[in-house]
């Protein structure tokens, strides 16, 4: 019969049948499937010496003029060696592979061969950077919707956990396209949210004493302050227990320090003022922070940081919390002569000087010369500290 809206509608089941399928005499191969409850375009054709048969969609949905359409398309790319209905299957399970779906795959892999406090972070990312992003297909993904989403964290959580999700979601679909689950990066060609600073950075005498008088009498000024004099890890600082504080001497368990070696930091007055006078929050087991776990907020911290550096009339030279460690780490070495190997037991290294000559130490091995060591340097920064006050 020849296809018309009228013809079409009177169609129905012939009796004993489950349905029927009426094949257009004007396109041969294109037809109706007529079912109990519902009409359904159909297009049938050859592709790679196999007939196919190939649902185009309700009747009701999609006119007689656009059915023959995409029948005719579907012919045409048949007679050119292409096979329409295996295109469409593989486009339904292309998309089944969502970012969500590939995450949860990607974390799996990454939490065998990362190291906890990097896997860690990555998860972070993914499930709380990219969450606007995982119920899409993968190949769905394009340049423009990371870049997009970039452009949003940088806003919210600041430059450098832009660049960090950044990273995080390139290796993803690396990662990904070695599995064959994706065919291309839409993170490449996307731009950083701010240049990474030198991980050889070190403050000047000036950036030192202008961080530590734009630290104000909150949990975030004495995190600084501490990593100042400490030379510890952000993470360390900020997530740092009472029950860790023994007199003067801080220890922080093998399972907060990032070598996974207990270790002991012996704190100097200027640094012990510090933390006895932070005040103590009731049912808090940790000295900073809120809830239960230790301070958040970094980058809203140190924006306003720095925003309290520049107004002071401050380099405006980039810098990020580690450069603290650094810098306390080559003014002991450079500026008081603390021996390189007393240097990295302060920082708690596991490499250099301590591998090389030492080896696997006892954590009481250079206690006295690190405490030596940190009491000089918190004297040179107070000292520093109060001489560009005198001379302000």
């Amino acid at each position: 019969m020849r296809f018309t809206r009228q013809s079409v509608a009177d169609l129905s089941i012939p009796a004993g049948k489950p349905y029927v399928i009426v094949w257009d005499e004007s396109l041969p191969g294109f037809g109706v499937r007529v079912n109990p409850t519902n009409k359904q375009w159909v297009v049938q054709y050859r592709a790679n010496g196999k007939t196919r048969r190939e649902t185009i969609g309700r009747v009701e949905r999609i006119t007689l003029d656009d059915a023959r359409k995409r029948a005719r398309a579907s012919m045409a790319k048949a007679q050119l060696g292409a096979d329409p209905q295996a295109e469409k299957a593989q486009e339904r399970a292309k998309a089944t592979v969502t970012l969500d779906a590939v995450s949860t795959r990607y974390l799996k892999d990454a939490e065998r061969r990362l190291r906890p406090r990097s896997y860690a972070e990555v998860e972070r990312h993914l499930t709380t950077h990219w969450a606007p992003l995982k119920p899409l297909p993968l190949h769905k993904i394009t340049r423009a919707a990371v870049a997009g989403r970039l452009g949003e964290i940088a806003e919210g959580h600041g430059l450098f956990a832009s660049n960090r999700a950044r990273a995080t979601l390139s290796a993803l679909f690396a990662w990904a396209m070695g599995e064959g689950l994706a065919d291309a990066n839409p993170v490449i060609g996307t731009n950083k949210a701010t240049e990474e600073v030198s991980r050889e950075h070190v403050l000047t005498d000036a950036e030192l004493v202008a961080v530590w008088r734009a630290c104000r009498d909150d949990d975030y000024g004495r995190v600084v302050r501490l990593l100042i004099l400490t030379g510890q890890r952000r993470e360390e600082v900020g997530a740092l227990a009472l029950a860790e504080i023994a007199g003067d001497l801080w220890t922080i368990p093998k399972a907060r320090s990032k070598n996974g070696r207990e270790h002991e930091v012996p704190l100097s007055s200027a640094a012990l003022e510090i933390i006895q006078a932070a005040p103590r929050r009731d049912g808090r087991r940790l000295l900073f922070g809120e809830g239960s776990g230790g301070f958040s907020g970094w980058s809203k911290a140190k924006a306003a940081l720095d925003k309290r550096i520049a107004d002071a009339g401050g380099k405006a030279r980039p810098w990020r919390l580690h450069d603290l460690r650094r810098t306390a780490a080559t003014g002991m070495g450079d500026k008081l002569g603390v021996l390189p190997h007393v240097v990295e037991a302060v920082l708690n290294h596991v490499s250099g000087y301590k591998a090389g000559v030492a080896g696997i130490y006892n954590k009481a091995t250079y206690r006295a010369e690190k405490r030596q060591a940190l009491d000089a340097w918190a004297e040179h920064v107070l000292q520093l500290v109060a001489s560009r006050e005198a001379g302000a």
